[in-house]
């Protein structure tokens, strides 16, 4: 048995598949069906049954993820404290981001760090917020947009960041744009609710924003549609499937197709935020990196 088997089952407990597990090594899937089969050996027993496409745990495997998650905290722990021994100017940065930072404002942070620290290696995960959430093991840094939530990592901490707005949009000839145009009055959510909604998926930040904002107002919702992503509720909407919500700052770039409506009395607002999930002892290029996010005015080409 030698550590890198236990940090390669740790990946696979996490995960119960054995591709995405090699996918977030950097491994092949033979490499690792090797490794769990020399562990298995190691014990005499299953640690794992395949189950569908993934695999199930069992009792056995069950209680061995636990040592292992361990060693792997204790050996990223050490990366980290290696990383802050060598200074900001190199090392690597795994940074998780939900898809509207993602996509919006990543790009312009990261880039701005490579100028400064171009000898950093950064690795990026994507996901909406849940999946961001559930990754923080294997992150030096993560940038949410819905709610944090209780069930975070011992030891990580959270600091509150950006304010985002939250809008509908609706096809340039859709009523509710026609009315916004002629007669300058943004729709409420009760006037919302009387057309067909497209939403985000489970554990979307801007879902978990809508959802919240319509059951405090006592609006029912009519969802027409479950899509993934910020872009699938454009082309959904495009489509004439219904009304969406998105982040305003994923509507710079838009070609008019689509007109972005702001909610009345209160408009739809959320906080981004910033987890740091070892932040008693960060790598100095995670701290530098929190720097840079938390003195950043972001401004991006219209």
């Amino acid at each position: 048995m030698t550590p890198e088997q236990l940090i390669t089952f740790a990946a696979v407990a996490e995960r119960l598949n054995i591709s995405r597990a090699a996918e977030a090594l950097h491994l092949s899937q033979p490499a690792v069906s090797g490794q769990l089969r020399q562990l298995q050996e190691e014990f005499g027993e299953p640690l794992y049954r395949r189950e569908g496409r993934g695999v199930r745990l069992t009792p056995s495997g069950a209680q061995l993820a636990e040592y292992a998650l361990k060693v792997r905290d204790s050996f990223r722990q050490a990366q980290a404290y290696r990383d802050a021994l060598r200074g900001v100017a190199r090392g690597t940065l795994r940074i998780g981001a939900s898809t509207t930072i993602a996509s919006y404002l990543l790009p312009y942070l990261i880039a701005d760090f490579q100028r400064r620290y171009p000898d950093v290696e950064i690795q990026t995960v994507g996901g909406n917020t849940g999946d961001i959430v559930a990754a923080l093991g294997a992150l030096d840094i993560a940038m949410i947009e819905g709610p944090v939530g209780s069930h975070l990592p011992e030891g990580t901490g959270v600091r509150m960041w950006r304010e985002d707005t939250v809008v509908a949009i609706v096809p340039h000839a859709h009523a509710l744009a026609q009315r916004a145009v002629e007669y300058g009055v943004s729709p409420a959510l009760a006037d919302v609710a009387n057309y067909p909604l497209v939403m985000r998926e489970e554990g979307s930040g801007v879902r978990q924003v809508v959802e919240h904002s319509f059951e405090a107002a006592g609006v029912a919702m009519q969802v027409a549609l479950n899509v993934a992503g910020v872009e699938g509720v454009k082309e959904a909407v495009r489509a004439g499937m219904g009304v969406g919500f998105v982040s305003a700052m994923s509507m710079r770039h838009e070609d008019g197709a689509l007109v972005q409506l702001s909610i009345e009395p209160h408009p739809l607002t959320r906080n981004f935020s910033i987890l740091i999930p070892h932040e008693a002892a960060p790598s100095r290029v995670a701290a530098g990196f929190l720097a840079l996010c938390l003195g950043s005015q972001i401004v991006s080409s219209e």
